[in-house]
């Protein structure tokens, strides 16, 4: 396989629909806002629904939620020792932390894509790791200030022996009503070159983008309540690329047809040309 010789940068749109897209655990687990009121979703939380999706097409992945596990292991350290050859390191007395960070690259897609670190405690002393992932992604901001409702969660049913049914007070349940957001990234020739990420991750990256909230139903994310309605995909002809990353990302233009948008339909998006870059324009699922 390849390794990636041309930057990529890239732009997600999303939809929100009766859903909490990323609770704030310090405010309620209310959907997340910025002082200006509009919504947000964590880097973070992108990177973990990215990973569920590389996870779900069959790719080997480190950082894995316990909820979704594809293995027996209960730490990452225990996941990292299934490797034998990181396992050898780890019990030795002189640790190569670049061989370290080659052989995890080589294992785990979302180390190589994203970074990791390595911080584990050894016989002989341990090892402590860090590595680059050259693929960068922005915190997804809502196009407009967002409405939060917020309802009362009561149960009636009995949980103890004897004990009459009531109605009580379970707590609370928090929701956008409507919401679109975008995010963007890119991906980082230099870094590719030193993690071994290759052409044919990006694809991947690409198709996990596109069906970012497939497999992803919850509670608090009813099945079609959150949805990728288009992402743009740049790939310039050279390491460094044609234009910076905040000039290609710049270049995706918003128009709201109505005052106060309730549906994907009251915006219009376009991409203004840039001399020599094309975009690849990915409908959602």
């Amino acid at each position: 396989m390849n390794t990636l010789d041309h930057k990529i940068d890239f732009a997600v749109v999303l939809s929100v629909t009766k859903a909490n897209p990323n609770g704030d655990p310090l405010n309620g687990n209310r959907p997340r806002q910025n002082f200006d009121g509009y919504g947000e979703i964590s880097d973070v939380a992108l990177k973990r629904k990215i990973r569920n999706r590389l996870q779900d097409l069959g790719e080997s992945i480190f950082v894995q939620s316990n909820d979704r596990k594809s293995d027996s292991y209960g730490s990452l350290r225990e996941r990292a020792d299934s490797n034998v050859e990181l396992e050898k390191i780890l019990k030795s007395k002189t640790v190569s932390n670049d061989e370290f960070a080659r052989i995890a690259c080589q294992e785990w897609l979302d180390v190589r894509s994203f970074g990791q670190v390595f911080a584990f405690k050894g016989d002989k002393g341990g090892v402590s790791v860090g590595i680059r992932g050259p693929v960068s992604i922005h915190p997804a901001t809502s196009l407009d200030p967002i409405d939060i409702s917020s309802i009362q969660i009561t149960k009636s049913v009995n949980t103890e022996p004897g004990v009459s049914r009531g109605s009580d007070t379970m707590g609370m349940k928090h929701r956008v009503d409507f919401g679109v957001y975008m995010f963007y990234g890119s991906i980082n020739t230099q870094l590719a070159e030193k993690t071994g990420f290759t052409n044919e991750d990006a694809k991947k990256l690409q198709h996990a983008l596109v069906t970012l909230f497939e497999n992803d139903a919850s509670s608090a994310r009813p099945e079609g309540s959150m949805q990728v309605h288009k992402v743009y995909w740049w790939e310039h002809s050279s390491k460094l690329g044609q234009y910076s990353s905040a000039k290609v990302h710049r270049s995706v233009k918003v128009e709201r047809l109505v005052d106060q948008p309730k549906s994907i339909e009251d915006y219009k998006f376009t991409v203004q040309p840039l001399e020599g870059l094309e975009v690849e324009q990915i409908h959602g699922i």
